[in-house]
């Protein structure tokens, strides 16, 4: 069985074909600046080149057909026909309450995901043009929607609700789900395979440009960082993460702004950004305040202070926790991060095994030492792989 991995952005797509036999990659690859002047699809076969096709893609269906294109290219595919591809799986990003576990792609599920819009603004639009254009490329082909909300919806109802009046909950659904789910299925999921035991207590850190965390037991999520929306949790690369509500009723007042204009800028100027001044990308800010910018220091340190004020809370709400892993872009690869994380979390016994911790590239590493309390681990994600099985699954 061959799985065909779909993630649409509003101007990308990013694809994976793997063969479920083996759990291997075939090939993946990403268009960019879909329906945008200067459109690439850059399409990477397994054991062979890179390969470039700089082509106009008005519509993400052009870029679905470029990318069948590619798959079956007798010089750069790895299939002689999409008739090989068995079903197409897609991240989606929300279905509010009507869906969570992975469900095939009806027209009521499309009608769900459209409904969501206003919830996914970025995301839902994309996800469902993605989803049209693979019905139309390959009519017949079973399409899976597997929702990033997923994960998120399994934790208990005190931890769901917001102390709001109930009737909001049942009049719009208004709760929290959590994001990241696919990475944070997979990254916990593997632990647990890797500590052995089935009941583990995990906190994921899922760290990158938008981060989260998430605490599981035995691989079901008990509470997630992010909320209706990725807004909700840790200082990210533009969002501010966890504000006060007041501070924007305050700020609307002062600068006459509207609400809209304010959540623009908590999604969008915020976090990282916003506190240093100097960028959104963790490695500008790392730098920025190695050279004695204090703005930028002052936003690294309100960031990791914030991801081990969550691990500290969500090992209060599991009563203990067995191992803490580290993954996305900034987790994987951001030792001194893991460290300075690791510093506030003396209190759990955590002991870091530096040598490891520095030298971890691209495999999952224990990088504790044998004689730390909790488990610290890098893992490294693999949503593409998380949704593949969740698409294998059920057809």
């Amino acid at each position: 069985m061959k799985v065909l991995v779909m993630n649409c952005g509003s101007s990308s797509l990013k694809y994976q074909l793997i063969d479920m036999e083996n759990e291997s990659v075939l090939a993946k690859g990403i268009c960019e600046r879909i329906g945008a002047d200067g459109s690439v699809l850059t399409h990477k076969p397994t054991g062979k080149d890179k390969y470039v096709v700089e082509q106009a893609m008005p519509d993400h269906g052009v870029a679905v057909q470029l990318v069948l294109d590619a798959l079956q290219d007798k010089e750069h595919g790895v299939i002689e026909s999409a008739d090989e591809i068995t079903a197409i799986g897609h991240r989606v990003l929300h279905a509010g309450t009507i869906y969570s576990d992975a469900t095939l792609v009806t027209e009521d599920v499309k009608k769900v995901v459209r409904d969501c819009f206003d919830l996914g603004p970025l995301h839902n639009p994309a996800n469902l043009i993605g989803i049209e254009a693979c019905e139309k490329a390959m009519p017949g082909k079973p399409n899976v929607a597997v929702f990033d909300t997923a994960f998120g919806m399994n934790i208990p109802k005190k931890a769901a609700m917001y102390a709001i009046p109930y009737e909001y909950y049942e009049k719009y659904s208004i709760r929290r789900y959590g994001f990241h789910g696919t990475s944070h299925m997979f990254v916990s999921g593997e632990t647990v395979k890797l500590l052995g035991k089935e009941d583990a207590k995990v906190i994921v850190c899922h760290i990158g440009n938008g981060a989260s965390i998430s605490a599981s037991i035995g691989g079901k999520c008990v509470d997630t960082s992010m909320g209706l929306t990725p807004l909700e949790g840790l200082v990210m690369g533009t969002r501010s993460g966890d504000v006060d509500p007041a501070v924007l009723q305050f700020i609307c007042n002062h600068e006459d702004i509207s609400v809209d204009e304010m959540l623009n800028i908590l999604n969008k100027k915020s976090g990282l950004l916003g506190i240093s001044g100097v960028s959104s990308d963790f490695r500008d800010v790392r730098q920025a305040a190695v050279d004695g910018n204090e703005r930028a220091q002052l936003a690294m340190d309100t960031y990791k202070y914030r991801v081990a004020k969550y691990i500290g809370s969500y090992t209060a709400a599991m009563n203990g926790v067995d191992a803490i892993t580290f993954t996305a872009g900034v987790g994987e690869n951001a030792p001194d991060l893991r460290k300075d994380i690791c510093d506030y979390l003396g209190y759990l016994g955590v002991e870091l095994d530096e040598e490891k911790n520095e030298n971890v590239h691209g495999e999952t590493t224990v990088i504790s030492t044998p004689e730390s309390k909790v488990k610290v681990i890098v893992l490294p994600t693999n949503e593409e792989l998380a949704i593949a099985r969740e698409t294998a699954k059920l057809v």
